[in-house]
Formats: structure tokens, C-alpha cells, sequence
């Protein structure tokens, strides 16, 4: 019983797999062709900036630090303020330095009266010498007196000097105009030499922005330090509003940072209305040197794939199809084929393609997710936005 079910099976598979290796006729039936919505390349102004990260600083800022000891006893402005140049700022207690002055000043009157007597002494020696009525080392005693008075007399005055100098510094005035901070010492408050921060002034026109820059962008910016427009620099302020002033590049800094790879840039600014602070954060756009007419296509036709981009384009092609009567007849497909474009920077809705497709081609931009490479498909007007395609 076994056996005879075996040999029942055998002619059975036998059929089986000899009907599965016989095409049929007629072959299986072509997929429809994928509706999708298409939009034309075309080419228009794209006018763009590359963006990069800034900080606003003065041009000009120095800290107040004072250069004698001692404590504060005047305060002479109003924080905040724009001062001008000159103006008195801080006051150190300048008694002991007002007495080493009058003292050193006293000094230099006393030397020059030993100078004078010590010059009458060697005329009157002289003289004297001349009938033989004075020893010849008298005279040369009364000169040595004489050059000594002179060289005290240049020792007080520099003594006057430095002493005139310490007087000075206890009176701090502003180095230049500009606008001064908040004061990190009160009246009475004790000062060291050089180390206590009094205050900071800085010039807030014009002003800069620094920005750090890729290396590879050096002899850009070495050409636009030579020539610039108005519409080179915009600057993005921190509440996103478009600060209106043209600015133009003021210095590149000397070298490189060999480990970054990067070198800052200062952009200068006018800053009449007092808009941009020091330390503000923005952000710098430079107008991209290949801005102009070219070819855009909407976005949302872009599909990424691995860091690269690629959009569906379409062309038409004629293929020869049989139909049930043997007849053979010409039909126009709409073939969908996967490019790999190089995009430029994004205009609004659209996007700058700078290499892959040319204007006039046609791409997809909705509908894309059904198809494969080489796909049919039939094509509507541009869809609206977020409408899907029509089945």
C-alpha cells in the first residue's frame, strides 16, 4: 500500500513541475502606472547668504585699574553713561601724594640754590687764581661742588617728576569717549596697584563682529576685504530682526588655529543709534558669491539616502506593445528615474540645485514614495501643499 501511493505521487509532481517551467501565454500583466504630481525645473534669482555665528565687540575697550594705591573718594559719573574723553572719572585719596609732590618740588628749589652758590664760588675762585691768590686745589674742590650741585639739581627735578606723575594717577579719567559700565567700587573702597577692576569703558562706534571662519575661506574673505557692496554683510540680531547697516570687513585675524583649522574675522559695523552691545550674540550672513539666476525646484521633491540627495525626474519613452489581436502598436510611457542632484542653499519653498538637473526636467513632488527606479508613472499638475496624490 506504501508503495503504490509513492508511485501514484511521482507522475503527479512531474506534471507539476513541468507546467511551472512552461511560460504562459500573454506573460503576467504590466503594473498600472503610479500617479504621482510633477513640477517643472526653472530658473530664477536665487540670491543667498552663507550664515555664520558672531559676537558683537567693541573695537575699542580698555579696563579701569588704578596705578597708586589707596582709597576712593570721588565718583564722577553716571553709570552707563557715554563719557567723553578726558572726562574725570575716579578720584584716589591724592593727600599723600599732594605732600610727596610739595615736597619734591621743595627739593628741586634747594638744589638749584646750591647750584647757584656753587656757581658764584668757582667764578669768585677763578678769578682769584688768576693774581695767584688761591691755591689751584681750591678751585678744583669748588668745581667738583659745583658739578655735584648739577647733578642733584637733575636728581630733584626727577624726583619732582615721578612724584607729579603719582599725583596724576590718582585722578583717573576716561582714555577716550565711549560708553562705561556699571562701577565695581564704591567711595571708600580700597585699591590696589594695577590688580582692582574700577571700571570698563569701551567705544560703541563703529563697533565689530567677530566670526570664526573655515580656512578654505580665507581668500574669500581677503577678496572681500578689498571690495565689498552694502548688500555683502547683513547681520541677524538675537530677536531675529535684520540690523540696516552695511558693514565691511575691518581686520583678518594674523594665523591660523592649527587645531581647529579655523581664523576669525572682524566685521565692522556703524553703530550711531546704539543698537549693537558688546558680547551680543548674532549671526553674520555673507552673500554667497554664486547667488544668481539658478535652476530651483521645490523641496519637498528631495529625498536623502546616506548624505547624498536624489529626486525622481521623468522622461518619455515609446515601447512596442502586443495587443490580443497579434497587432503590435507604439505606446508613450512616462518613465520615473532616480537622479543625484547637488543642492544649494534653500529659497523659501524651493531649493537651489547646482548640479543634476537642468531647466525644463520635470520632477516628481508627491506620489515619490510608491515608485522605484525606472517606474511608470502618470502625471498630474503640481499638488498643493499637503494635498496627496490622486489614486
Amino acid at each position: 500500500m506504501k508503495h503504490t501511493y509513492i508511485y501514484w505521487l511521482a507522475p503527479a509532481a512531474l506534471l507539476t513541475w513541468a507546467s511551472c517551467g512552461k511560460p504562459q501565454k500573454g506573460g503576467p500583466a504590466a503594473m498600472p502606472p503610479t500617479p504621482v504630481y510633477l513640477a517643472e525645473a526653472k530658473t530664477a534669482e536665487a540670491v543667498y547668504y552663507d550664515k555664520y555665528q558672531g559676537i558683537v565687540v567693541s573695537v575699542n575697550t580698555v579696563e579701569l585699574r588704578s596705578q597708586v594705591p589707596g582709597f576712593v573718594t570721588g565718583i564722577f559719573f553716571k553709570e552707563g553713561d557715554i563719557v567723553q574723553k578726558g572726562k574725570v572719572l575716579y578720584e584716589i585719596d591724592k593727600r599723600k601724594y599732594q605732600a610727596a609732590y610739595d615736597q619734591a618740588k621743595a627739593n628741586v628749589l634747594s638744589a638749584e640754590a646750591n647750584l647757584v652758590k656753587a656757581q658764584k664760588d668757582i667764578d669768585r675762585y677763578n678769578m682769584l687764581l688768576k693774581s695767584d691768590a688761591i691755591a689751584r686745589q681750591t678751585v678744583d674742590q669748588a668745581q667738583a661742588t659745583y658739578e655735584t650741585s648739577k647733578a642733584q639739581v637733575a636728581v630733584a627735578k626727577a624726583a619732582l617728576e615721578s612724584s607729579r606723575t603719582d599725583l596724576s594717577y590718582a585722578t583717573i579719567t576716561a582714555p577716550f569717549s565711549g560708553r562705561i559700565g556699571i562701577s565695581q567700587v564704591r567711595l571708600g573702597t580700597q585699591v590696589s596697584t594695577g590688580t582692582t577692576l574700577l571700571n570698563t569703558i569701551s567705544a560703541e562706534h563703529p563697533i565689530g563682529v567677530d566670526v570664526v571662519i573655515n580656512e578654505q575661506d580665507i581668500n574669500r574673505f581677503y577678496n572681500l576685504q578689498k571690495s565689498s557692496t552694502d548688500s555683502t554683510f547683513k547681520l541677524v540680531l538675537p530677536d531675529g530682526s535684520k540690523y540696516a547697516k552695511a558693514g565691511k570687513v575691518l581686520a583678518i585675524d594674523r594665523g591660523v588655529n592649527n587645531q581647529t583649522g579655523s581664523i576669525k574675522v572682524r566685521i565692522q559695523f556703524p553703530n550711531e543709534d546704539d543698537v549693537l552691545k558688546d558680547g551680543m550674540s548674532c549671526v553674520l550672513q555673507v552673500l554667497n558669491s554664486q547667488s544668481g539666476n539658478r535652476v530651483q525646484i521645490p523641496f519637498k521633491a528631495v529625498t536623502e539616502q546616506m548624505g547624498e540627495f536624489f529626486v525622481f525626474a521623468t522622461r518619455d519613452t515609446v515601447v512596442k506593445d502586443t495587443a490580443a489581436d497579434k497587432t503590435v502598436k507604439d505606446r508613450r510611457d512616462t518613465i520615473a528615474k532616480q537622479v543625484k542632484v547637488k543642492l544649494g542653499p534653500r529659497i523659501n519653498s524651493d531649493v537651489v540645485v547646482m548640479d543634476g538637473i537642468k531647466q525644463g526636467d520635470k520632477v516628481i513632488t508627491d506620489g515619490f514614495q510608491r515608485l522605484r527606479d525606472g517606474g511608470r508613472v502618470t502625471a498630474g499638475s503640481a499638488a498643493p501643499a499637503g494635498a496627496a496624490p490622486k489614486k
